[in-house]
């Protein structure tokens, strides 16, 4: 059953957090982007293409989020997921794990994002908000979920001043005092 579950919004380091646990402890991982991904290349559609589908079809991204809840729930599903709504899942579900969010400000996430990926801070931070405002949009239509309150989350990390080693030791700590690991 899972142990931790990882949040946050783009460019805050749930994956490269989710990356350095599992290596950490051999753990197995479930990423919600990339079932979103794997679900939009089945369809032969693009990310883009796929997102539109569900939102005109929301039952299509409900039935995106049961897979990552189904998996919570098994006992021989991966011990960590990483969704941005998977905090809200565990707390709905009552399932006795760390409830993670990352929480970063929108500049150091561009910062991070350009570091990444290329391009310039002002488009970076454009992309962020852009897709904050749409996430937002379908998380409230669908669930009636603000990404803003951090209520399900047992473990909010401010890590705009650390670095990913930091991150990762924080989180490996907490798991070690709540007998995760």
């Amino acid at each position: 059953m899972v142990s931790l579950t990882v949040s946050g919004h783009p460019g805050s380091g749930t994956s490269t957090l989710v990356k350095g646990i599992c290596q950490l402890h051999g753990w197995e991982y479930l990423n919600g982007g990339a079932v979103f991904r794997s679900v939009a290349q089945e369809r032969g559609l693009t990310v883009e293409e796929f997102s539109k589908l569900c939102d005109a079809e929301p039952e299509v991204d409900k039935s995106l989020d049961e897979r990552l809840i189904i998996a919570m729930q098994s006992e021989d599903g991966p011990e960590v997921i990483e969704s941005r709504l998977c905090g809200w899942w565990a707390h709905n579900e009552n399932i006795n794990c760390i409830r993670l969010w990352l929480e970063v400000s929108t500049n150091e996430r561009a910062n991070r994002v350009v570091r990444r990926e290329g391009g310039t801070h002002e488009e970076a931070m454009e992309r962020i908000l852009r897709r904050m405002e749409s996430d937002q949009i379908r998380y409230n239509n669908l669930y009636e979920i603000s990404l803003e309150d951090k209520t399900p989350y047992n473990l909010i990390i401010e890590s705009d001043s650390l670095n990913a080693n930091e991150v990762l030791n924080l989180v490996d700590m907490e798991l070690k005092k709540k007998g995760m690991i």
